[in-house]
């Protein structure tokens, strides 16, 4: 009988083929990715065995991949993580195949990396926070897939991690299918990967965090690429007065370009007058766009009495910033953290696209170094040094 059985379910397996439903098998592949093995000692470019996407996973050849601050910390240990790893969290694609199960894209989709996904369902995406989603938090931040493995091993066989189940310094990368936004064909590849995290965090910050008001008085302290994206989201929301604060003195062009009405550079001699200005004008948001205490420190002073005060950019973990206690609650100023914009990042990253679309945000002109793979040392060497808003890996 079991013989019978299995001729049977041979015999159904040739009729599939011969009809044209035969089993889909995707091969296991080799890829360049830049990879991190050790605190401080920048970025190794190796080939990677690339495992077959599982189920609910994508295949997908990375065409941009963006150059922010945030994995640097992962570098310098300034937020820890399992090594080694592929870093990347900002970028954009091809899906190049899919594994089983996959209901919302198909091998030739064009795709933005979402590295913030949110499932829907849990307690933190039903209670109006779905950018830390609780149930795909755990995965993310130990730079695995939803199923708790990794796809990225090393010519020794050692599991190679990838930041935020992304990990898009690489060729080609496999990521979960929640991990993934369509992009439209109009849209460049280049503006759909800063659409993934600088646009998202930085114009999110306004709209979604602070509901900014038209008319308000504003002060931005860093002008990297979240930083200028805070500045295009106060643009459309038509505020009057915005104070711009970076360490590069050379950011006051493109600060004022970008709706900023007055600039300081950030060292302590113009503290005072940062805090004389913020003062005079009352201040009513400020948007710490840097990761740095001492400019969050320097945020809540300069707020005005009931004003709000949010914080954007990521400072080293281990950090503490000190600020007046009796003073926050007395003058009852409002100090809040932004996490990826806080709302649905899918929803919003289509919003965002179509701003661009329709001429709303020029995220053209915050995309100012294009560089190679194999030149992501110097990239994040002219990041460190200022040099640019937003640097981008073109494959």
């Amino acid at each position: 009988m079991s013989g019978n059985f299995g001729c049977l379910t041979n015999l159904k397996v040739f009729l599939r083929i011969l009809f044209g439903q035969k089993q889909k098998y995707i091969m296991n592949m080799k890829t360049r990715a830049a990879v991190v093995y050790e605190l401080n000692q920048g970025f190794i470019i190796e080939e990677l065995n690339l495992e077959a996407p599982r189920e609910k996973e994508l295949l997908v050849k990375v065409m941009v991949a963006g150059i922010c601050h945030s994995d640097w910390n992962f570098v310098t240990g300034d937020s820890p993580y399992n090594m080694p790893v592929v870093l990347g969290h900002e970028g954009s694609g091809i899906v190049l195949d899919t594994g089983p199960k996959v209901t919302r894209y198909k091998k030739g989709d064009r795709v933005v990396f979402n590295s913030a996904p949110n499932c829907g369902s849990c307690f933190d995406c039903t209670h109006d926070h779905p950018s830390i989603c609780g149930t795909y938090n755990e995965p993310t931040w130990n730079g695995v897939m939803f199923d708790g493995t990794t796809r990225f091993a090393n010519s020794k066989g050692e599991k190679v991690y990838q930041l935020s189940s992304v990990g898009c310094f690489a060729e080609h990368i496999v990521l979960p299918e929640d991990c993934a936004v369509p992009l439209k064909e109009t849209t460049p590849f280049d503006v759909g990967a800063i659409l993934g995290c600088a646009v998202t965090t930085g114009v999110g910050a306004v709209l979604n965090t602070a509901k900014v008001r038209e008319n308000s008085n504003v002060l931005v302290f860093g002008i990297g690429g979240v930083g200028a994206n805070v500045l295009l989201g106060l643009k459309m929301r038509k505020v009057n007065k915005v104070i711009a604060v970076d360490k590069n003195r050379n950011k006051e062009d493109v600060a004022r370009k970008l709706g900023a009405t007055d600039f300081f550079e950030f060292n302590e001699d113009n503290f005072p007058k940062i805090i004389e200005l913020s003062n005079e004008l009352k201040i009513d948001y400020v948007f710490e766009a840097a990761g740095d205490t001492e400019s969050q420190e320097l945020s809540i002073v300069c707020l005005r009495p009931g004003g709000t005060a949010l914080f954007i950019g990521i400072p080293p973990v281990s950090s503490q910033t000190k600020f007046n206690a009796a003073a926050v609650t007395r003058q009852e100023k409002t100090i809040k953290g932004s996490y990826y914009g806080t709302k649905n990042t899918v929803n919003d990253l289509i919003q965002y696209e179509e701003m661009y679309e329709n001429k709303k945000l020029d995220l053209d002109s915050l995309i100012s170094n294009v560089y190679t793979l194999d030149e992501i040392n110097d990239a994040y060497s002219n990041l460190l040094k200022g040099k640019h808003l937003r640097g981008v890996i073109v494959f």
